[in-house]
């Protein structure tokens, strides 16, 4: 097998991808609300009842008859009679008839007889009269019948992400669980004998696995549920081995490290001997991320990634991210993007699409200038911690001048320290 002999766009290796795995949500399951957190919604949801299931008071106070409390001011007070008491949780047991009021608290059913609520603060009781201050209008501190949600409204739409105030909609209407798409799972392994897992003493000639951690995290933002594996040796039996049965449990497996031409990059080897239709994409015309490779075997998806933690997570963000939600049952959202001004003159690979992790910085207000991140070796962490998003370079661009406006496609943890530019910046 020869490696990397042609490599494919950027855009070929997705409609590559594409003509050889169909990114559709997986099963239905039925999921107990409070297990659904992050959970995609996998049918439209409407109410059966209405909310709130009865006219209830907003305030604490009097249920009146409005028309009782035309005409009272601070000088005037109307004088109603007490005719009983309303609380929360049970059925009113007094009516409220002409020239009465009846004392309820927040939330409690309004009784018959009265169409709004006087707060309490514009009251005075004197035994067994209750003296009105202002003047109040019908529905006044009334939450109606069905004011919130009416029986039959749509409360949720398929597709949703379901968050805390989508979860209390669904509680408010009295449903204990719903269908929801299932959790693609996500195989995640490193390659390497220099890779030791954090928490082992670290020895000479080691660095600890990085990206393991990184993409599975990753896998999660994605709305997948990572299988972390563990780090194997560059051994092309021991490697296919864990793969074959990564693939038994996973939608989905992502390795990296091992996929250049030395003669311990083992993995594209391994990727090729598990199945049809087998690797579908083995080099990209990007920097970094040159090597990737991609197979389908019998309809699940390979990610075999480059080693260099920076490298790694961008390939992830640009191929295997949408994949993942995809599966999710998640809409696939567009990235943030700012406008910057290039902080450098910036040179790309020839013949090759280049992205640049770049920080951003305020220059002054309004504007934004984007500097290159060291990339650094293949240990370096400080890539992902220092970069705000990447630039793309064009294959056919020469450079990008200090000074010349580019658009920088932000890591969504990093989004909201650029959320106060001005429309202009922000896309």
């Amino acid at each position: 097998m020869i490696l990397f002999r042609k490599l494919l766009t950027l855009e070929e290796a997705r409609r590559a991808i594409r003509r050889n795995f169909k990114a559709k949500p997986l099963e239905i399951e039925q999921v107990p609300l409070v297990d659904i957190c992050g959970r995609v919604l996998a049918e439209d949801v409407a109410s059966g009842l209405d909310i709130p299931p009865f006219s209830r008071s907003t305030v604490d106070g009097y249920a009146v008859r409005a028309e009782d409390t035309f005409g009272a001011d601070e000088n005037k007070a109307a004088k109603l009679g007490f005719c009983g008491n309303v609380n929360i949780g049970e059925l009113p047991k007094v009516t409220v008839k002409r020239g009465e009021a009846a004392e309820i608290v927040t939330g409690a059913p309004l009784p018959e007889g009265s169409d709004a609520v006087i707060m309490i603060e514009d009251t005075e009781r004197k035994g067994d009269e209750i003296h009105v201050y202002t003047a109040i209008a019908k529905g006044e501190n009334v939450l109606k019948t069905g004011g919130d949600i009416r029986k039959g409204e749509l409360v949720l739409k398929a597709g949703q992400v379901l968050g805390s105030r989508e979860i209390g909609a669904l509680a408010a209407v009295g449903l204990a669980e719903v269908n929801v798409y299932r959790v693609p799972r996500v195989a995640v392994l490193s390659t390497g004998a220099e890779i030791s897992e954090p928490g082992e003493m670290l020895h000479s000639g080691k660095i600890y696995d990085i990206n393991a951690y990184s993409l599975s995290a990753a896998v999660t933002e994605a709305g997948g549920k990572p299988a972390y594996l563990g780090v194997f040796q560059d051994d092309p039996t021991g490697v296919t081995k864990v793969l074959r049965h990564a693939l038994l449990s996973a939608d989905i497996v992502i390795t990296s490290g091992g996929v250049s031409v030395g003669p311990t990059d083992v993995t594209p080897k391994a990727v090729a001997s598990l199945g049809k239709p087998g690797i579908v994409v083995c080099g990209i015309a990007v920097k970094p991320g040159k090597p990737t490779t991609v197979a389908v075997v019998d309809g699940k998806l390979v990610f075999a990634l480059p080693g260099h933690p920076a490298s790694a997570l961008l390939l992830f963000y640009l191929l295997a991210r949408p994949l993942i939600a995809g599966l999710a049952g998640r809409r696939e959202a567009k990235p943030l993007r700012v406008r910057a001004s290039a902080g450098m003159r910036m040179f790309p690979a020839k013949g090759r699409r280049t992205f640049v992790m770049v920080s951003l910085e305020h220059a002054r207000p309004g504007r934004l200038v984007a500097d290159p991140v060291p990339t650094g070796a293949s240990g370096a962490i400080t890539t992902l911690l220092k970069a705000d998003g990447y630039l793309e370079i064009a294959e056919n661009k020469q450079f990008i001048d200090a000074g010349e406006e580019v658009e920088v496609t932000l890591f969504e943890p990093n989004a909201l320290r650029f959320w106060g530019q001005s429309e202009k910046n922000v896309r």
